[in-house]
């Protein structure tokens, strides 16, 4: 089973034959027992004793044969079962983790009762015809919501007219009153954010979740892009029953206007809502909407977004990757559900009162219920995301709004030559009414990529992807278009600003100048997400072109690094490491780049990140009409150049009393691995600390060993490094060190002068505690028994050569000398 075993009174329900056929006969021999009240309790007693399978089986056959009158009762726990409990305590079902590859035979089983024609729907609108209500508790609902109606202040939303249930006293315990439909779904929707987070040892794809498809199969169902929705089916067995509706509809389609008020209504207030009977036929297309939206997105309010600027502010709701993938899903569907328009229904001046429900939702779906909300939400996303790649999920969410042209049924296919098609006019409209999320969200990212590691092969694939897209032939025409419609003066339509920002037909007919009444969209779009006192920063003004300079610069920065870790891992990984480890090559551990993922990835990563960088590169260069000598300057100013052993030089600093001090950039260069000092040990080379080559106790005993033969004849040694011939020479070479004045000092603070400390001749034992050191020996010892050679003999061979090894070095270290003076 892929979800977690119920205890008897949460698991899911199930109802034995017996007791079907006995509960009639038990209900007449007890009248005062309530026929409700011991269906729930046998459920929930007897759930446990099943398998799934059977429950499931049993369950269907209970909502076949009871009435709604004593379903009812039932239904509650029912869908808490199922979707889990509201404080995230029961798990229920477990649909976030129920995959068909995994557990086929539960995955189907449960697809098959909660699908949108399944028996659960069945029960929904069973209850549904009897106008059956059900209490939601308010302090479950999404922050902004809950914090509106405990002020006693009606939400915004049409999905909570006439549903708050308040006591005059106000406080925590207010309930909303759900009609069957709106309790499921509200459930549904709640338990991708109620339920804890999946642990990261379970690896899970979103895409392949029982929760994830029935998404997808609750939006096809009920936001259809091809015909109408489906009449609910009866569970009755005498046929077809006609569609349940509320009896106050959500709200009325002749107010489907953007329209946002600027007056708040006191929740005493709730007035009943006369819809057209048309309005019924798509009641469940809207209510599922409002609460996906609601439910997903409403998590922050605009005065909470303009709280969220300060440093201090605090964030009571994180949504995590799973969360936003869902959202993204149902953005993409709500483009294709709204892009499903006929080509004379999409455009607003060919309205007429003949138009019907859903396609009049069709046309307000996206910029009624979502837009607000998804600004606000992405902002937080972008201000608040940890840097590192599981931001990919909210970028392609926020790029798959800002696309609704790949979700037309009118796309065409991609051209053979593999060049971006160019975006048509006829989107003009909708880029200039999204105005911030183009422009205003860009900024916010440029922002997250300057602080990115952009070496890393994820963290370049996703600034690549942004570009690619602004990139779009047309794309950033329109844009500028709209940035300069919201900057014209406003000299042409007087008084406008006593009038509240709405936009329908017949509002903006009797004004004709068009450019105006694109104008007027635009600015009311901007101000009533930023306010009137906001502060616009076009995306092609000179401070945003100053961030692009700034990434093209990390761009060329992060591809010179790329290059020279590329060069490093050319060079024979395997063989160096081992030529290392024997001693033939460099030990140091320095010389790595830490901070991205290439050495992990290979060299295949390293050329997917230099492509991703170069064309991201070109594509900033055709959106901000960069030109070449810009570039080159800019490359040249943030001092790429590479030393003669083709390593980076040192982080960007400056210079200061007490020596170099780091930039901002230099700072930046160190964190993401671009940059770093050349640190070596400096200090008593017996004294240094135990490599990871060492063996730990013999080094320690060497250690001993050789200080006390320091001790005992340390006149000796002196005496014989005193001396000005040959032998005081090849001793001078075996006990005495570098002094640390002859060494290479890396450190950049100042250059002053460091008095090096005077050590006498000693001997240094500390080589034969090394792996490779014994290694080599034993290599040694072998091969010569391969020539019959004992284990004395080869020592006295291997003296003998070191011995003329020695000598040699002697004479060129002493001639060396010669030439120096």
């Amino acid at each position: 089973m892929p979800f977690c075993r119920l205890p008897a009174w949460s698991a899911q329900p199930w109802f034995p034959k017996a007791a079907i056929s006995a509960f009639p006969e038990a209900a007449m021999a007890f009248p005062h027992l309530q026929q409700p009240s011991f269906l729930l309790a046998s459920l929930k007693a007897d759930s446990i004793n099943k398998p799934f399978a059977q429950r499931c089986q049993d369950l269907v056959k209970v909502i076949e044969d009871f009435p709604a009158k004593e379903l009812h009762a039932i239904f509650p726990w029912l869908v808490e079962s199922i979707f889990g409990s509201l404080d995230g305590v029961l798990v229920g079902w477990n649909l976030r983790c129920l995959q068909g590859r995994v557990n086929p035979v539960e995955y189907s089983i449960a697809m098959e009762f909660l699908d949108p024609s399944g028996p659960m729907m069945k029960l929904v609108y069973k209850l549904q015809a009897e106008d059956y209500n059900f209490d939601f508790p308010v302090s479950c609902l999404p922050g902004p919501v809950k914090a509106s109606i405990q002020e006693n202040v009606l939400p915004d939303s049409p999905l909570y007219h006439n549903k708050v249930q308040f006591s005059p006293t106000g406080g925590l315990g207010l309930n909303l009153a759900l009609n069957p439909f709106e309790y499921y779904m509200f459930f549904f929707a709640l338990s991708l954010i109620s339920q804890k987070p999946m642990p990261m040892s379970l690896h899970v794809r979103t895409s392949d979740c029982a929760y994830f498809i029935l998404v997808d199969r609750y939006l096809s169902w009920f936001l259809p892009t091809e015909g109408s929705v489906p009449p609910p089916l009866s569970s009755s067995p005498g046929g077809s029953s006609p569609s349940p509706a509320p009896r106050t509809p959500a709200m009325p389609f002749a107010s489907y206007g953007l329209h946002t008020s600027l007056l708040k209504r006191h929740i005493s207030h709730q007035t009943s809502v006369n819809a057209d009977p048309a309005s019924h036929e798509i009641w469940r297309s809207e209510t599922l909407l409002q609460v996906f939206v609601e439910m997903w997105l409403h998590h922050y309010s605009l005065e909470m977004y303009q709280k969220m600027q300060s440093p201090h502010a605090k964030e009571s709701f994180t949504p995590t990757e799973e969360h936003v993938l869902v959202v993204r899903l149902l953005l993409k569907h709500l483009h294709a559900f709204a892009n499903s328009l006929k080509p004379d229904q999409a455009s607003p001046s060919t309205h007429s009162h003949a138009t019907s429900p859903l396609e009049e939702f069709k046309r307000a779906a996206v910029p009624r219920f979502v837009q607000q909300k998804l600004y606000v939400f992405l902002q937080h996303c972008f201000g608040h995301w940890p840097l590192d790649a599981s931001f990919r999920a909210v970028l392609e969410m926020w790029l798959s709004y800002l696309q609704p042209w790949r979700y037309a049924p009118e796309k065409q296919a991609q051209s053979s030559d593999s060049q971006p098609r160019c975006v048509s006019e006829k989107w003009a409209p909708f880029i200039q009414e999204n105005l911030l999320m183009y422009t205003k969200l860009f900024v916010s990212f440029l922002n997250r990529a300057l602080r990115t590691d952009l070496v890393s092969p994820k963290n370049a694939l996703m600034v690549f992807r942004v570009a690619k897209v602004f990139a779009q032939p047309n794309l950033t025409e329109m844009i500028q278009k709209g940035e300069q419609l919201f900057l014209e003066p406003e000299l042409i339509i007087p008084h406008r600003q006593h009038r509240h920002f709405t936009v329908t037909s017949s509002f903006l007919s009797p004004w004709p100048p068009v450019v105006t009444d694109a104008s007027f969209k635009v600015k009311s779009h901007v101000y009533s997400l930023e306010g009137q006192d906001c502060k616009y920063i076009p995306m092609f003004g000179p401070e945003v072109r100053t961030l692009v300079l700034r990434l093209a610069q990390l761009i060329t920065q992060a591809k010179q690094t790329a290059k020279s870790i590329s060069d490093q891992c050319a060079e024979s990984p395997a063989s160096h490491s081992f030529l290392s480890w024997l001693g033939f090559g460099t030990t140091d551990t320095n010389s790595c780049y830490p901070g991205n993922d290439l050495d992990e990835m290979g060299q295949d990563s390293v050329r997917k990140t230099d492509e991703y960088l170069e064309k991201a590169l070109e594509y900033l260069r055709q959106i901000f009409r960069l030109n070449e000598a810009q570039l080159a300057q800019l490359t040249l100013a943030l001092g790429n150049a590479q030393d003669e052993n083709g390593k980076q030089q040192l982080p960007d600093c400056i210079v200061g009393e007490e020596g170099l001090i780091l930039t901002p950039l230099g700072r930046y260069q160190i964190i993401n691995g671009l940059r770093r000092f050349e640190i070596e040990y400096q200090g008593d080379l017996e004294l240094q600390p135990i490599r990871s080559y060492e063996i730990t106790s013999l080094v320690r005993a060497l250690f001993r060993l050789s200080s006390a033969i320091n001790r005992r004849f340390a006149g000796q040694m002196a005496s014989l490094c005193s001396r000005n011939d040959f032998l005081g020479s090849f001793c001078r070479y075996h006990l005495t060190e570098p002094a640390l004045s002859n060494r290479h000092l890396l450190s950049p603070v100042g250059r002053r002068q460091v008095s090096s400390p005077t050590r006498g001749p000693r001997l240094s034992l500390r080589f034969l505690g090394s792996y490779r050191t014994l290694l080599l020996l034993l290599m040694a010892f072998f091969v010569a028994s391969l020539f019959c050679i004992g284990p004395l003999p080869c020592s006295l061979l291997l003296v003998l050569g070191y011995l003329l090894y020695a000598v040699a070095m002697t004479l060129l270290t002493e001639r060396g000398k010669l030439h120096q003076l």
